[in-house]
């Protein structure tokens, strides 16, 4: 996507969901205004197991292993989001050093594995 620039932001209406827990990830998202929650599933429905607040990102872990979405994010909130897609990220990655995507992958792999071991 040449033409990205941090303009190309969506509206999220409270109560919509933005990221859908088991769907694949081209995007990560910086909250520019708004509140959302993170919803995990559960045999008796959803439980919210956090809260995201402007000027945060969401929807990283499977943006960068590659992994389905972990969770569901629903807007608590009208929000203003700007999408940040695959292509843009790594285009920006190509200028750190190696060590840095290492780190991401290490970080997120111990995150994954640290939600597995946590019972809702």
């Amino acid at each position: 996507m040449s033409s990205y620039s941090e303009e190309n932001v969506i509206t999220v209406a409270k109560g919509e969901n933005l990221i859908y827990e088991g769907e694949d990830s081209n995007e990560l998202y910086y909250i520019q205004t708004g509140t959302l929650a993170v919803l995990k599933r559960k045999s008796s429905g959803e439980q919210q197991i956090g809260t995201i607040y402007s000027g945060e990102i969401v929807g990283e872990m499977s943006f960068i292993d590659n992994e389905p979405r972990s969770a569901t994010v629903r807007a608590l909130s009208d929000c203003i989001v700007i999408p940040i897609p695959r292509e843009v990220f790594t285009r920006s990655q190509k200028s750190l050093p190696k060590w840095h995507a290492a780190l991401l992958n290490t970080l997120i792999d111990r995150l994954r594995n640290a939600n597995k071991k946590i019972k809702i």
